[in-house]
């Protein structure tokens, strides 16, 4: 159990740059919505419901994190900062790492029925702060989502995804393979697909051939205009 705990401890401290001691990580607000959320779940499958109700509120009270008690999340899991938002079906893998103000949710059913109605996020996964992952959509493997981000449709392993709505990014294999990419977010690597500069290039082009057309009925009108003067 001592073990678990200080594995657990340490793969924050991995993720995150800012304590200096595993003690310092015992003071976050999404270790211990984790904590309480383990004690919710367990009550939640045993069909003690209220009472997992009771610990979630509990959990969100303190911690400014709302996890659904049914939620199913894997190891090693790692809110950062908080006030984020997980819904009853959602799943989460092992070694994901959530930034603040996201929201997991969920899409209405058209049938009526509840059934899977939120994300999936496999192992691996990276969600900057703000981002919003809505329906019962799945997030491959070591996909990063940008902040801000809209995603509401199945995101490729080792995909970024940015924008409203989320669209892909050509991220290099080097920068993909990287263990570990802060706030799911590439600093240095394009964020627009291959093609992003010739398309600005070409408006540029446009703009420039609208802008002489422009110039030259101008210059024709102020002509006719002298003429009908000297008449």
């Amino acid at each position: 159990m001592l073990g678990n705990i200080i594995r657990y401890l340490d793969s924050v401290v991995a993720r995150d740059p800012a304590p200096r001691s595993r003690w310092e990580v015992l003071l976050y607000p999404g270790v211990w919505a984790l904590f309480w959320h383990r004690i919710a779940h367990a009550l939640f499958q045993a069909d003690l419901f209220f009472l997992a109700r009771v610990v979630n509120h509990l959990a969100r009270f303190l911690t400014a994190i709302d996890i659904h008690p049914g939620a199913q999340i894997g190891r090693n899991f790692f809110i950062d900062h908080g006030f984020t938002v997980i819904g009853e079906t959602a799943v989460i893998g092992d070694n994901v790492t959530i930034y603040q103000c996201v929201t997991l949710g969920g899409s209405n059913p058209t049938n009526g029925v509840g059934g899977k109605r939120h994300p999936t996020l496999l192992d691996n996964v990276i969600v900057g702060s703000g981002a919003q992952i809505i329906g019962p959509v799945t997030i491959g493997r070591r996909a990063r989502i940008g902040a801000s981000a809209v995603v509401t449709e199945d995101v490729p392993e080792g995909a970024t995804m940015i924008g409203l709505k989320a669209r892909s990014t050509l991220v290099k294999a080097e920068t993909w393979a990287k263990e570990f990419m802060p706030y799911g977010t590439p600093c240095k690597e394009p964020c627009e697909p291959t093609g992003g500069a010739q398309r600005v290039e070409d408006l540029e082009q446009q703009v420039a051939l609208l802008r002489a057309q422009v110039e030259e009925l101008i210059s024709e009108r102020q002509h006719a205009a002298r003429e009908n003067e000297r008449w």
